[in-house]
């Protein structure tokens, strides 16, 4: 009888997976770094040096991460068939061949080109792609759901990422209505990116083993949901005692 670790794809544990999960330990021990340099030690409650630390490190894995994956879609392309058939490709096994662009993808009717981290070579960024590309291969490729989600992840939800940090930093209330913001926008974005795929059972997800299934695809995606749901509770209960301040003071003045 085979092993458990025999069962397990042989590039499981390979050197660009490895790496590719060292960057993100990297970038959230950079969030954090940067939360020790900015952050006043002895007035800043561990709730909200949380939420400093998450939102850096959903900024840098925005524009890092995400934002390599939007520059691979856009930019990144190669030419796969002369006949416009997609070589190499194996009925059954959709990661033995290429993940096919949108027709008219960027107003190109190429059916023999495809985009993304697929045609990015050995670059660092679209081979850690790749890697995560085994357990959903829609980001190998151009999806439209994905690459439109991703667009706005990057030039939207960063930079708010970036104002929630600085308003912590600076006490500034109005951190509060941006997390919201930014919490219902990720787990609205969580929805679409999955809901898809539910609907059409999963075609493009491999959950074969525990790695795909509960790191990449569970773990890496409900940080996204339970983290922005936290914001929404800290927020909201921060902005509900500034009510109640308030209305406190004005019965106060009328009993006055």
């Amino acid at each position: 009888m085979a092993s458990f670790i025999d069962s397990l794809p042989p590039d499981l544990f390979d050197q660009t997976t490895l790496i590719s999960l060292a960057s993100t330990v990297a970038i959230l021990l950079a969030a954090l770094l940067l939360s020790r340099l900015v952050l006043d030690p002895n007035n800043t409650p561990s709730s909200l040096r949380f939420l400093f630390i998450w939102h850096a490190f959903d900024a840098l894995i925005h524009f890092f991460l995400e934002g390599s994956f939007v520059y691979h879609c856009l930019f990144s392309s190669m030419v796969v068939g002369k006949d416009g058939l997609i070589q190499g490709s194996v009925a059954g096994k959709p990661w033995e061949g290429f993940y096919p662009n949108p027709y008219n993808y960027l107003g190109r009717d190429s059916a023999n080109v495809v985009h993304g981290a697929q045609a990015g070579g050995e670059n660092p960024f679209a081979s850690l792609w790749k890697i995560y590309a085994k357990a959903d291969r829609r980001w190998a490729g151009v999806d439209l759901t994905v690459l439109s989600l991703e667009l706005l992840t990057v030039f939207v939800v960063g930079p708010l990422c970036c104002l929630v940090c600085y308003d912590i930093a600076k006490k500034n209330a109005r951190a509060n209505i941006v997390m919201i913001i930014l919490a219902t926008a990720e787990i609205y974005g969580g929805f679409m990116t999955f809901c898809p795929e539910w609907l059409t059972g999963d075609v493009n997800l491999d959950t074969s083993n525990w790695m795909y299934m509960w790191l990449y695809l569970f773990f890496f995606n409900t940080l996204w949901v339970f983290i922005p749901f936290y914001s929404i509770y800290y927020a909201s209960a921060d902005i509900m005692d500034a009510f109640r301040v308030r209305s406190a003071a004005f019965k106060a003045k009328k009993a006055n």
